[in-house]
């Protein structure tokens, strides 16, 4: 009898340790850094409209001059974008690298208040009167540029645009990109989204 449980309880430990170590390997393969993938901000089911740019292509690597970070020196690229609703109010600029090993991605550009009569940005953009150049994770205000940790895995930037149903989200620059990103789900009435990539 005593052999009976004891050959029991070792098939349960093994069962356990098999599972566990299914989960570990599991996880590794979806992490980077062991971080989590972030979730997505934007209500599910959102109308998309057209984003377009002159100086990054949809699917590949963001050209590192002038539009890396890493020496400081950076400029936003050319943005596009039409076929929004017409029942929009104002305009959202938004980059955000959701591979950065943060836990939270990286905010490289978070822009709101653009007027609905606003649909580009030329390269090195200054924003019209009125729009806020928010806080980026880096500390700065408005866009900065990619700059992925030497050897990480290829990191993928989604630029975006969100139509919203308010003129003015009553948000001042110093706002955390987090929370502009929490009224922006709260306002958007549709969105343009491509995403480019950046290694080294």
């Amino acid at each position: 009898m005593h052999g009976a449980t004891r050959r029991s309880a070792l098939l349960v430990a093994l069962v356990v340790a098999a599972l566990f170590g299914t989960a570990l390997a599991a996880g590794a393969a979806a992490n980077h850094f062991g971080y989590h993938k972030v979730r997505e901000g934007l209500p599910a089911g959102l109308p998309h409209f057209s984003l377009t740019s002159t100086d990054v292509a949809a699917g590949q690597p963001i050209p590192q001059q002038p539009f890396w970070g890493c020496d400081g020196s950076t400029e936003s690229p050319q943005l596009s974008w039409s076929g929004a609703p017409s029942a929009t109010q104002s305009y959202a600029v938004t980059v955000f690298d959701v591979d950065a090993p943060t836990g939270s991605g990286f905010w490289h550009w978070v822009a709101w208040d653009l007027p609905s009569s606003v649909t580009s940005l030329p390269t090195g953009a200054v924003l019209p009167a009125g729009a806020v150049n928010g806080e980026n994770d880096g500390g700065g205000l408005g866009y900065t540029g990619p700059c992925p940790p030497a050897g990480d895995v290829t990191h993928h930037y989604h630029f975006t645009v969100v139509a919203l149903d308010v003129s003015s989200l009553g948000l001042d620059a110093t706002t955390h990109a987090a929370v502009v990103g929490f009224n922006l789900g709260r306002h958007a009435l549709a969105s343009a989204e491509f995403t480019a990539t950046a290694r080294q």
